[in-house]
């Protein structure tokens, strides 16, 4: 995704917002469509990048999607509109990662003005769930303080705070329209809830997490493959004739 950082963040964060609002007047069927057309926005946006941050975003989609089959699906710690996992959902999360990076990418002269933001932002956040919000939100007060540690001692602060940004805003508006609903407690476990609950942001770090560790091995092993392939299709020297 090439251009100006804030650009480009306001770009994907524009579009994923047109997407949850167009989310609201279709059904399975026409959510099969969003989904497509989200598929073909992330490639396009995957394409100026380097294969580095292309291998992040592809990790980041595999992940966030196993958590989502896991968090929705089995567990019910949330519930999409339609009770389904909507196909636009897994590239969508590749969008959010890539938004994320753009603001970090914005703030690359002074990130710390960006992390000390997103610090505060989830700090006041997570503290108004247990005191002032009216709907007790323990489960992410939990989830705050364990993004505030991200945020003070992870790998890549400026991404996550950046992340935390656009995970914030839109987890306010998507709950606000209706895509999803977060359960008032967590299931089997009778901790309350928020919807959104302050520390959302706390799973997609951990995205983050693993798309930034995995990804020089994700890298490493796509130049083997394709080293071995170069090698099987080279035909082999014909043996020279006897004298």
């Amino acid at each position: 995704m090439s251009g100006r950082p804030i650009a480009v963040a306001a770009a994907a964060a524009s579009y994923l917002a047109l997407l949850l609002w167009a989310d609201r007047f279709v059904g399975a069927s026409g959510q099969l469509a969003l989904g497509a057309l989200t598929w073909v926005a992330l490639i396009l946006a995957c394409r100026p990048l380097r294969g580095s941050r292309r291998a992040q975003a592809a990790i980041v989609v595999l992940a966030a999607t196993c958590g989502e089959v896991t968090g929705s699906l089995i567990l019910g710690v949330y519930t999409y509109r339609l009770e389904n996992l909507p196909s636009f959902v897994p590239p969508a999360h590749g969008l959010v990662y890539l938004a994320g990076l753009a603001l970090a990418r914005a703030a690359a002269a002074r990130p710390q003005l960006l992390v000390r933001a997103a610090l505060a932002g989830v700090l006041a956040w997570g503290i108004a769930g247990v005191t002032v919000l009216p709907r007790t939100d323990a489960g992410g007060f939990a989830g705050a303080m364990l993004l505030a540690v991200f945020l003070l001692r992870g790998r890549a602060p400026a991404v996550y705070a950046g992340v935390f940004l656009v995970v914030g805003a839109l987890e306010l508006y998507g709950t606000a329209l209706g895509t999803w609903t977060w359960h008032e407690t967590i299931p089997g476990t009778g901790v309350p809830n928020g919807n959104p609950p302050s520390g959302v942001a706390s799973g997609y770090v951990f995205f983050d997490v693993v798309a930034l560790a995995l990804a020089p091995w994700m890298l490493r092993a796509a130049q083997r493959l394709k080293r071995q392939r170069n090698v099987r299709s080279v035909p082999a020297r014909a043996a020279p004739a006897e004298a």
